[in-house]
């Protein structure tokens, strides 16, 4: 069977991501090469992205869109330096043995991304691969890509994002001790820690749904400051798993999956107008994640 590479960073294995696995599966077994850290933490670590999904995970999803096999290069200064015929010929020839090569139309390579699809298809022959260049695919008139699913999970648009990313967006860190507050007034929920550097949705009120362990549960989420009540906090990423007593999750792994977005944060005259609003909030989760 021939050996077929995709080359990519593939942070959260969108729709266009899977279309270039799709591509590679008909040529033969598909080794998926990706990179990490991201390259920009390289060129300009001042505008590094945030993830859409961490690496364990990208690793998870490559595979299960197709990928035979996942190899990660870490892409550092001296990686970064590499010519495009020096890519060529330690990673996809030396490394990798490459037989065909798939990429998106958008993929750079070596020093500078000095190397383009274009350059890539015309010498392969003469390393001995073929080329496939996928054409980007596009949702709602626009080019499905990482940065616009970035920006409508930081705008809110949970929903949309969802749909580019095939699958709920969702975060995943370890249940940390908070105020405790919503303990106290009847709504228990779980404070997600450990996100440094996965990307957080908007502040508001979504459904969707909390994952520990082996239980899955219909939730209603909550992200920001709590600015009903006094002082000044941190943003937090917080999920009330509905219908559920007792729970005991602090330093358990979690995962939040984001649904709906239902509300922005409001600020409410007091607890009473709050308990309103929020028992509101968890009928509208429950009707959702019910259906």
């Amino acid at each position: 069977m021939k050996k077929v590479l995709a080359v990519g960073i593939f942070d959260g294995v969108h729709a266009g991501h899977q279309q270039i696995i799709d591509v590679a599966k008909h040529q033969g077994e598909v080794t998926i090469v990706t990179f990490d850290p991201h390259p920009t933490s390289v060129f300009a670590p001042e505008r590094t992205p945030t993830q859409l999904v961490t690496l364990k995970d990208r690793v998870n999803l490559l595979k299960q869109a197709g990928a035979s096999f996942v190899e990660v290069i870490n892409f550092n200064k001296e990686f970064s330096l590499l010519s495009p015929d020096e890519f060529i010929e330690d990673i996809l020839v030396g490394r990798f043995v490459a037989e065909h090569v798939v990429i998106g139309e958008n993929f750079n390579f070596g020093y500078k991304a000095e190397g383009t699809p274009k350059y890539l298809s015309e010498v392969g022959p003469k390393y001995g691969f073929g080329v496939s260049i996928v054409k980007l695919q596009e949702n709602r008139g626009s080019t499905i890509s990482s940065s616009r699913i970035r920006n409508l999970v930081i705008d809110g648009e949970i929903e949309r994002a969802n749909e580019l990313l095939t699958r709920n967006f969702y975060l995943k860190g370890l249940v940390v001790h908070g105020e405790k507050r919503g303990r106290e007034i009847g709504y228990p929920t779980a404070n997600l820690g450990n996100i440094d550097g996965q990307t957080i949705p908007a502040d508001g009120i979504y459904a969707g749904w909390l994952t520990v362990g082996i239980n899955y549960w219909p939730a209603a989420i909550s992200i920001g400051t709590n600015p009903t009540f006094e002082g000044v906090r941190g943003r937090q990423v917080e999920a009330y798993a509905l219908d559920q007593e007792g729970l005991e999750l602090y330093d358990k792994n979690a995962s939040i999956e984001f649904g709906w977005f239902l509300r922005p944060t409001l600020k409410f005259d007091g607890l009473e107008p709050l308990l309103v609003q929020m028992k509101i909030d968890c009928d509208q989760a429950r009707k959702l994640t019910e259906a």
